[in-house]
């Protein structure tokens, strides 16, 4: 006798072998008739699922079985770099640092994806390397976004260009599993966002020379390290300062005195709103020229651990970017998502401990070439003055009628919850009926 949710997680765990076989027979520069010939050798043991394949649904489903998991294995060694170290892993890291901070992320959602994926990096550098765990809410919380953002840059930007992969979808207290890749640069094979970026107001005209290349430039130059450090704060959410003011704050930090069209480049942000930014962070203070060159104010990125190179001894505590938070309306929206994701949080653990509690595994038992359903146990029988009629029953602290309790066919109580979809009848009728079977077969 084996259950249903038993079959499915040995048919799960079996593939995860599988895979994992074809992903080291790929590495080692193995081709597919050397896997097929691996996996349904009788003697192997991790080829015990693609022979029950087999022999359930015949030798040609079992080889296109094979064959599939190939393709995916193949890809993924295409895609990933074998670390042999933790000093690898992070030279690898740092190598993918330096590729977010010269790409070019046009556009509020290019933005908005680098406030991501930087997220995602610092939990890399947690984990060790480019394999790691974060859930959504944990992921928009260290971004500063919302979980919605969060969706629509995963499969607009980051994932579509190579970013990120989700090996596994987190369940329960687990969050997600991640691989951070090296992504695709814009531009280069990647037309899908172009029209994000550029106005469609009016078609170009080649003979015009119009639309030739992009107004910013095809590299960056910023600090992602402020970047991380800056985001999650309510200053710049999207009603305030904004992922424009970040990332030309990043690349002030990164190449201080730069001119306005030095930093159309190095931000990769439009002429207009750097223009813009620029004038917003100076009526601020955060920001001064001399001439035609722009560069950050001293002491004020401090209070967040981080220096400037002109800085002196000097502390500006982190008051500033409350008080700038306060001014365009946006204080305690970190505090707000981080409380509406505890609530979320402790609601799904409660629905989940409410399904475990009321929702068992059911039993069966094969008899003749059907199965036979073993009834639950059910709570001892309750004493009679307890009963009402039709099957109610009363609360022995308050005398009234319990509404979620009703009395079984057998004298035992039954718990309805809102989650039930059957009656108390049809409860009642299918317990009896399980009862009666399971005597007359016992």
């Amino acid at each position: 006798m084996v259950l249903r949710a038993d079959r499915q997680g040995a048919a799960e765990h079996g593939h995860r072998i599988t895979a994992a076989i074809a992903c080291h027979v790929a590495r080692v520069g193995g081709t597919v008739d050397q896997l097929t010939q691996l996996l349904l050798h009788p003697e192997h043991e991790g080829g015990r699922h693609t022979r029950h394949i087999a022999l359930r649904s015949g030798q040609a489903r079992a080889l296109d079985y094979i064959r599939r998991v190939w393709a995916s294995a193949s890809d993924a060694i295409s895609s990933t770099t074998a670390l042999g170290s933790r000093h690898e892993a992070y030279e690898v890291l740092a190598a993918l640092r330096d590729r977010i901070e010269t790409t070019p992320w046009r556009g509020e959602r290019g933005r908005t994806a680098l406030r991501v994926l930087r997220a995602h990096l610092n939990f890399a550098e947690i984990a060790g390397g480019p394999l790691h765990h974060a859930s959504e809410r944990q992921t928009a919380e260290e971004a500063g976004v919302s979980r919605t953002t969060l969706r629509v840059v995963y499969e607009t930007v980051l994932r579509p260009r190579g970013w990120l992969r989700r090996l596994r979808v987190g369940h329960g207290r687990e969050g997600s599993t991640w691989y951070l890749g090296e992504g695709t640069i814009p531009g280069h094979g990647d037309h899908a966002l172009l029209s994000r970026f550029r106005s469609t107001q009016f078609p170009p005209d080649p003979a015009l020379e119009e639309w030739t290349t992009p107004e910013t430039a095809t590299t960056a130059d910023i600090d992602s390290t402020v970047l991380g450090h800056l985001m999650g704060h309510d200053a710049f959410a999207h009603h305030a300062l904004g992922s424009a003011a970040l990332v030309i704050i990043s690349a002030l930090h990164q190449h201080p005195h730069q001119t306005a069209a030095e930093l159309v480049g190095t931000s990769s942000v439009s002429r207009a709103t750097t223009y813009r930014t620029l004038k917003r962070l100076a009526d601020r203070g955060l920001v001064q020229h001399t001439g035609d060159t722009w560069t950050l104010t001293p002491r004020a990125l401090e209070g967040f651990g981080i220096r400037l190179p002109d800085a002196d001894n000097g502390h500006t505590p982190a008051r500033g970017w409350e008080e700038v938070a306060e001014q365009h309306g946006t204080w305690g929206i970190a505090a707000r998502r981080k409380a509406l994701h505890t609530g979320e949080r402790a609601a799904y653990q409660e629905a989940l401990d409410r399904f475990a509690e009321h929702r068992g595994r059911a039993v069966v038992i094969v008899r003749d070439g059907r199965q036979v359903l073993v009834p639950a146990p059910r709570p001892d029988e309750i004493p009679p003055v307890w009963h009402a009629p039709d099957g109610r029953v009363l609360d022995p602290l308050t005398g009234r009628l319990a509404a979620d309790w009703r009395v079984a066919t057998d004298g035992r109580l039954i718990l309805i919850t809102p989650s039930d979809q059957r009656s108390y009848d049809e409860l009642a009728a299918a317990h009896a009926e399980a009862l009666s079977e399971w005597e007359s077969v016992a």
